[in-house]
């Protein structure tokens, strides 16, 4: 893996080796991992494509769809890009990594982010439960169901404990799961996904899925594909009104640390499913060279999978980075030359507080293009303001998607840091902007 120049880092006086990185999304997520890999001394030049109004105050944002493998392979070689840092999920399981690999030009730059057949455990349910039943990673029972198998899955759904869960088995922005409550509900929406493609392709095969009694937390796991580190874990918020009320969205808020997350469950995570899961894609062959979200329920005090994700959480990113007190691209440069083992990861013991703003409407038909007022382009210290669905216009920054922002904040305690920032919120204005004013309120 070449380097792009070397440059003194005077705080230690050591020599380090300058990375250019492009980092691929648009979202909140990819506005935080920018401003903590800006952070780095490591970090050379920083392109993020396409980007959002606010990853243009931590480098520079580049035209380029996420997915457009070509136009990206090319501008790697034309700005002599030394890593690429994969946010959402969607070139993931189109298989950018898979890309650059057999690309005899573009081999030599690592893509943090597993490959195709890796990303099958979030762009496939289906794939992932029968995973984690090869690998005796505990997770509900379920079955699966296709178009041609629609009457038996109607008499399954007719005698299945309530409540039930449905899953469209492939990518549904976080709208794919429908928790049903009556089982004319529950055959309702089977005949939605199925017979009506409410997801297109991703509801072409549909998992039901015994429901859990607990509480969810996200953990996620750094892979080289032989070693592994845990980062900060986090919970996150998926519905939309005060309570946990009211359809699931991509996420209104996080909190991180998790009380509940006691080193005793943690273990159990680390021992049933993280190492089982590193060794499973191990011994498939599978090329996996990144992040792990793991989607946990605790039920009893044992953890069991929800679902896998195969890249960092939104709006969980903006809690978690924020708590890691490791420099970015050393974690990331370890992850590709596969000495992870090496590392220790370092957290900040404070907590910090997520609170999401989205678009009036959301997650429904929302309007674009309203002007966000009382708005800093740039995180502080105490207090980190990243953007979400937004673009610059006319020299003025506007909404651009259903989640605006994402406000973190720091504090000693859930109550403070959720207070923080949600007077931070409370300065920043547009039209319809609405959030969640209990994030945390169970802590």
């Amino acid at each position: 893996m070449k380097a792009a120049k070397y440059i003194q880092n005077p705080n230690i006086g050591s020599i380090f080796a300058a990375m250019n990185i492009l980092l691929l999304g648009s979202g909140g997520r990819e506005h935080a991992l920018a401003w903590k890999l800006r952070q780095s001394p490591r970090c050379g030049k920083l392109f993020i494509a396409p980007g959002n109004a606010g990853t243009a105050g931590c480098g520079e944002n580049v035209p380029i769809e996420a997915t457009d493998f070509d136009r990206i392979g090319s501008f790697c070689l034309e700005h002599s890009i030394d890593m690429v840092v994969v946010g959402p999920e969607e070139p993931l399981v189109k298989g950018v990594y898979d890309f650059f690999r057999d690309d005899t030009g573009l081999k030599h730059i690592p893509v943090i982010g597993p490959s195709a057949e890796g990303a099958r455990l979030e762009g496939s349910k289906a794939f992932a439960k029968a995973f984690m039943k090869r690998h005796h990673i505990p997770t509900a029972a379920y079955r699966e169901f296709d178009i041609a198998g629609l009457a038996g899955g109607r008499e399954y759904l007719k005698a299945h404990a309530l409540p039930i869960v449905l899953k469209a088995d492939g990518l549904a922005a976080g709208k794919g799961v429908v928790i049903a409550t009556t089982h004319q509900e529950a055959l309702e929406v089977f005949s939605e996904m199925l017979e009506e493609e409410k997801f297109g392709e991703a509801s072409k095969t549909v998992v039901i899925e015994q429901f859990l009694e607990g509480i969810e937390l996200s953990v996620f796991v750094l892979t080289d594909g032989l070693h592994y580190q845990i980062l900060p874990e986090a919970k996150d918020y998926k519905r939309i009104g005060v309570g946990d009320t009211g359809p699931n969205t991509g996420g209104m808020g996080a909190v991180s640390p998790v009380a509940f997350a006691d080193d005793v469950f943690m273990k159990k995570v680390l021992h049933r499913v993280v190492e089982p899961t590193v060794a499973g894609l191990r011994k498939e062959g599978i090329d996996y060279k990144g992040f792990i979200f793991l989607g946990l329920i605790k039920v009893n005090g044992d953890p069991f999978v929800i679902e896998y994700n195969c890249r960092m959480g939104d709006p969980e990113t903006e809690v978690v980075l924020p708590r890691l007190r490791n420099d970015l691209v050393d974690l990331l440069e370890a992850v590709a030359r596969g000495t992870l083992d090496k590392v220790v990861v370092e957290t900040d013991p404070r907590m910090a507080v997520t609170t999401v703003a989205v678009s009036g409407g959301y997650p429904g038909p929302y309007e674009k293009g309203l002007e966000i007022m009382g708005l800093s382009l740039f995180p502080g210290e105490k207090v980190l303001v990243f953007q979400a669905g937004t673009t610059e216009k006319e020299g003025k920054v506007v909404t651009n998607g259903g989640r605006v922002l994402a406000v973190t904040a720091y504090g000693t305690t859930v109550g403070e840091a959720a207070r923080a920032s949600r007077e931070v919120l409370g300065s920043i204005k547009y039209e319809g902007m609405f959030f969640r004013p209990d994030i945390g309120y169970e802590f």
